[in-house]
């Protein structure tokens, strides 16, 4: 059972039990998975791991009604007498949380870790560099900070319209601030996969320390594809190599983004020098699916399918281990109707109905590749998010929605919605996220007259 409560096996008729604490003991079973039974002898816990345990915990809050996600307040005393058995149906429930376009503040990116955990989400993919900022602190190169991390102004709205925002953008991240963010998403089981993107959407890099690139220039002020890219000199692979180590002493899960991208030209030697490195320090690369084209890729690079589904079908006939994550499918800054009053409207219409709807198992595998299907991703990109309360309205409900594809069953219930508005829009109130409401924006959520680029 995910954040929507679905039925229950109830033990007694459905009564009410006070609720005083539980008892957690470890058994075998799936991970992630556990059993939850609550009578009037207390809550019992049976749980594959750690992680079992926190997923069976935030059900009982769940259980506990809308008031146990506030901060503070009466809390609710009694809670259903039941028996839950459940485990999610993926490994890989993740979110790419873009804090490189427009930077968000430590305490928000904690608040997000505490969101996912809510949602029984485990994997944040932080990018942390781009064009437009540069927001990991290398001590190694100070100037990817002091001239990479800000920005002189921003496109306010689609690249084709004239319009800028009219002031400076900048922030970025301390290792000690970043070793923060990681240990807080640890106690939650939320493992945290950084991301510096090369060779191309390196404009922040290359404003820093010119010789990295081609033809120079600025922290980019603009959105979409910048044609400046990281060049090949084996000077700029050794620059890359020591941000990467500096990296992976800070961040040091399995899994090290390297990107990927949209780079114009052939510069795949450069991701695969790194992608070697990465490798030999014990990690697994994890990039883009335009890898796919680069050349042979090391052993153990993760495959991120953005550009639909194919890329993905194909890295897993080569080996490689996938996540899915196509931008028609859940990319949550993609507008969410056809209203004239979203705001920014970009991209195709991804409805909440959509996400829900989605199976991140496509047509066409067979079960037979060598390479694993490891689960998806929700991306979040933040061109035209610039605030908090911006990505909270293009992040929620959908985020939900997605939460319930990765740990519920294939099979629809075409009561979610109702299940959504009736449990968990309450729930998201009191945690004090702006998220859209089901019937369109509240008028101080709308952008009248900024123009997007719907497709």
């Amino acid at each position: 059972m995910n954040l929507l409560p679905r039925p229950v096996s109830y033990v007694d008729g459905g009564r009410l039990c006070a609720y005083q604490g539980w008892e957690t003991v470890l058994v075998d079973g799936p991970p992630g998975g556990y059993r939850l039974l609550s009578s009037d002898d207390g809550v019992l816990i049976e749980a594959h791991d750690a992680a079992g345990e926190m997923n069976a915990l935030q059900t009982l809050r769940q259980l506990l009604g809308a008031q146990a996600f506030r901060a503070a307040g009466e809390k609710p005393a009694v809670i259903p007498a039941c028996e839950i058995v459940d485990h999610p149906r993926f490994q890989w429930r993740g979110v790419m949380l873009d804090v490189a376009r427009h930077f968000l503040p430590k305490r928000e990116v904690l608040r997000y870790v505490e969101l996912l955990s809510v949602h029984k989400l485990n994997v944040l993919h932080l990018h942390l560099t781009d064009d437009q900022g540069w927001r990991f602190e290398s001590r190694r190169y100070p100037k990817l900070t002091e001239v990479g991390s800000w920005r002189s102004d921003s496109r306010f709205g689609d690249r084709r319209s004239a319009g800028m925002a009219g002031r400076p953008h900048g922030g970025f991240y301390t290792q000690d601030d970043l070793r923060e963010i990681v240990e807080y998403a640890r106690q939650r089981h939320i493992v945290v996969i950084p991301e510096i993107d090369i060779p191309g959407h390196s404009q922040a890099a290359i404003a820093a320390y010119p010789e990295l690139g081609v033809h120079g220039g600025d922290v980019w002020t603009d959105w979409g594809i910048n044609e400046r890219v990281l060049n090949t000199e084996e000077s700029t692979v050794d620059f890359y190599r020591n941000v990467f180590d500096e990296l992976m002493e800070v961040f040091p899960g399995e899994f090290i983004g390297l990107g990927g991208d949209e780079a114009p030209g052939h510069e795949g030697e450069l991701v695969r020098a790194v992608a070697r490195h990465i490798v030999r320090s014990g990690r697994r690369p994890y990039a883009w699916d335009e890898v796919l084209e680069s050349g042979p890729l090391p052993v153990g690079t993760i495959v991120a399918s953005w550009r639909g589904v194919e890329p993905g079908i194909t890295a897993l006939r080569e080996g490689h281990d996938v996540v899915m994550c196509p931008e028609e499918h859940v990319y949550l800054d993609y507008r969410q109707s056809e209203s004239l009053d979203e705001p920014i409207p970009v991209g195709t219409v991804t409805t909440l109905e959509d996400v829900y709807a989605w199976d991140p198992v496509p047509a066409g595998l067979t079960g037979e590749e060598p390479g694993r299907l490891l689960g998806a991703q929700a991306n979040i990109w933040t061109e035209h998010l610039d605030s908090a309360r911006r990505v909270d309205y293009a992040a929620f409900p959908r985020l939900a929605a997605f939460a319930e594809v990765m740990w519920s069953p294939a099979e629809k219930d075409p009561a979610f919605v109702q299940r959504l508005a009736e449990h968990h829009l309450p729930r998201l109130d009191a945690l004090g996220v702006e998220y859209r409401p089901l019937n369109g924006p509240l008028p101080w959520q709308k952008l009248p007259g900024v123009p997007g680029f719907p497709r």
